[in-house]
């Protein structure tokens, strides 16, 4: 059975900041908020001069092909915190 696996992929266009990134063809709403903000994020930032992660240009939350990649690093970065 091959699902269509509609849940990996949102686009919110209604939503007042669409497209966040301009740049993207396909924008991916699902991780509109980076949920690896907080952990050992594997997107493009920069920390500003007053210390802030700076996600801004980073656009790996948003495309289609990372949704997988994002969920084994939560669980990976999940099953850290848990030992």
């Amino acid at each position: 059975m091959v699902l269509n696996k509609r849940y990996k992929f949102f686009e919110h266009k209604k939503c007042e900041y669409f497209p966040c990134h301009k740049r993207l063809k396909e924008h991916s709403c699902i991780f509109c908020f980076c949920p690896l903000y907080d952990y050992n994020c594997i997107g493009n930032f920069r920390i500003t001069s007053q210390g802030i992660k700076d996600c801004s240009k980073c656009t790996y939350p948003h495309k289609r092909k990372n949704y997988d990649k994002i969920m084994k690093r939560l669980k990976d970065e999940y099953s850290f915190t848990k030992k």
